[in-house]
């Protein structure tokens, strides 16, 4: 979760409203989902728990959210928009690798020290988080008094090109810029992939920048002597786009800059940007008594709703309500419900305890796997809680394997953790890797979840139990590892069988498959040379994996 940094006395300024830690804190914090993570004076960090309010994620965006809680304010902040006569045009050569722009023009701001702090904040915030690293959306923004309109934006060739990229002193082609500079080093991955990369460039074949990457040193350099600003957002979807551009224009505003569009020009289509439309979604009344317990009235509805920054009507069954466009968090409406509840106050709702015909218990596998969990510290090993998010590159490549059909996360927000783990073992391993500097010998295991594909379940995956211990020490062996197996099978009363496995990830003969009833229960050996050399590991590794579930099963 973003940590944004703010000042109280700036904060103070753009509310209108003297703000005191003793008035911030105890619910001003609750209405924008944060805590205070440390305090410097006048200066506060706020751990923001809000994942889907970008636009929460400035002193300027937490000012706003506030504002009607302080002040008389109410429904939507509205802006004063103007139309320019200045004209982007979009090359279609863009199309296949970051396809989209929006853009804006700040004129007549004032550029002061909070300004500056705060317009690096929101780059650095919204494009990392909400902007996926700068895959989904980037942000540029430049001193428009140093360009010549009309603009481009427009691909071109890794060596076609030169330009003096920001906080540098000579020119470099695109391709060196990705290869020497410390941005392009950064972000090279997101256009290493194409044969052109996109620049947006003036009239006079300025370049502004190269997205996703870096500005230019002519016109990507803002001071306080700067009075108007270019601002555009490029990225793979014209929507986060436009959100993301909407929440830096909203902040500078809110500092006193005069907004202006932009025209895009897509060739078929042509947008102003940007768009303050506000957006609509329909809430029944039945629905928000059912999900808070209260039945408001129509009046306390209205002004609840209008705290958070909404416009309402009633229509006949349902309330029917307007949002800023900058918000991308309403998705349904339970989303509505829950900023009535954050402007009503959790602390006013009165629990009642549901009236059940059962009673909660932890589960028999659950049970199980504890009774697992309480055998292994008999033999000095530490318990581990690894993610069960990670990654391919953990999974398969370091464990020498082939890669195979595993769940995969859609959008991750890293490439940290891409993947659902279909082994255990593999967390120890990497656990193993960061613990180098620690003391030897290390013994770890772990009793967690792993989720495998299933093309007959409902949901196509099954979640299932698994216990995984690793030795890690100079005389770590096979029969170190077939010595927890038979004590915990033995201790269970399950008859076994030990069958020699193969599997890359284990020295050739030195791996065991364990069988009981017919059937894989796990298996276990010392660890491929190779796997040790991946991970970065010098001492040798025996380790198991057992499917508690199967177990569970067995044992039932």
């Amino acid at each position: 979760m973003p940590t944004i940094d703010i000042s109280l006395k700036d904060l103070s300024k753009l509310v209108g409203k003297e703000i005191t830690l003793e008035n911030f804190e105890p619910e001003a914090l609750l209405w924008i989902k944060g805590e205070i993570d440390g305090i410097d004076g006048d200066n506060i960090k706020i751990d923001c728990k809000e994942s889907n309010r970008p636009d929460l994620w400035s002193t300027e965006g937490i000012a706003r959210a506030v504002s009607p809680f302080y002040t008389k304010e109410r429904g939507i902040r509205k802006y004063n928009v103007e139309d320019s006569d200045v004209y982007l045009h979009v090359d279609r050569s863009v199309d296949k690798i970051r396809p989209y722009i929006s853009a804006a023009i700040i004129e007549d701001i004032t550029i002061t020290d909070d300004l500056i702090k705060q317009l690096i904040q929101i780059q650095e915030k919204v494009t990392t988080t909400f902007g996926r690293k700068r895959k989904v959306a980037a942000i540029g923004i430049y001193d428009f008094d140093k360009m010549t309109p009309p603009i481009t934006y427009k691909a071109f060739k890794p060596t076609e090109l030169k330009f003096i990229p920001l906080g540098f002193t000579k020119e470099m082609t695109l391709k060196d810029i990705l290869i020497h500079h410390p941005k392009g080093q950064e972000f090279a991955h997101l256009l290493t992939d194409f044969d052109k990369y996109p620049i947006v460039i003036d009239n006079k074949d300025i370049v502004a920048s190269m997205p996703p990457v870096i500005n230019s040193e002519s016109t990507g350099k803002v001071t306080e002597k700067t009075k108007n600003l270019f601002i555009e957002v490029t990225g793979i979807n014209l929507d986060d786009t436009q959100v993301a551009l909407n929440i830096v224009v909203c902040a500078l505003a809110d500092r006193g800059g005069k907004i202006k569009t932009v025209l895009v020009d897509y060739g078929e289509k042509h947008l102003r940007t940007p768009d303050f439309t506000p957006k609509k979604i329909k809430v029944k009344f039945t629905e928000i008594e059912k999900i808070t317990g209260i039945k408001f009235s129509l009046k306390e509805l209205k002004d609840l709703l209008e705290k958070q920054q909404y416009e309402v009507k009633k229509a006949k069954d349902c309330l029917e309500v307007e949002y800023p466009s900058y918000r991308q968090d309403i998705m349904h409406p339970v989303d509505v419900i829950e900023d009535i509840l954050i402007s009503y106050g959790y602390n006013k709702v009165t629990p009642i305890l549901a009236n059940l015909a059962t009673t909660g218990e932890i589960s028999p596998i659950e049970e199980f796997c504890e009774d697992i969990r309480e055998l292994i510290p008999g033999f000095g090993a530490q318990e581990l809680l690894n993610f069960t998010l990670t990654n391919k590159e953990i999974l398969f490549r370091k464990m020498n394997l082939k890669e195979e059909n595993c769940i995969e996360i859609a959008n991750p927000v890293s490439n940290k953790w891409t993947n659902l783990r279909n082994a255990i073992i593999p967390s120890l391993m990497d656990f193993l890797e960061h613990n180098t500097s620690q003391e030897y010998p290390q013994q770890v295991y772990e009793v967690g979840d792993i989720v495998i594909i299933n093309d007959r379940s409902e949901t196509k995956t099954d979640t299932r139990k698994h216990l995984a211990w690793a030795l890690a020490d100079k005389e770590a062996n096979f029969t170190k590892a077939k010595q927890i197996i038979t004590y915990i099978l033995t201790g269970l009363n399950i008859d076994f069988q030990i069958e020699e496995e193969s599997n890359d990830s284990f020295i050739t003969g030195r791996c065991a498959r364990i069988i009981a009833n017919k059937k894989v229960l796990g298996y276990f050996g010392e660890i491929h040379p190779k796997v040790l050399q991946n991970f970065s590991i010098e001492f040798p590794i025996c380790a198991l994996e057992l499917d508690l579930t199967e177990l569970f099963t067995l044992k039932k």
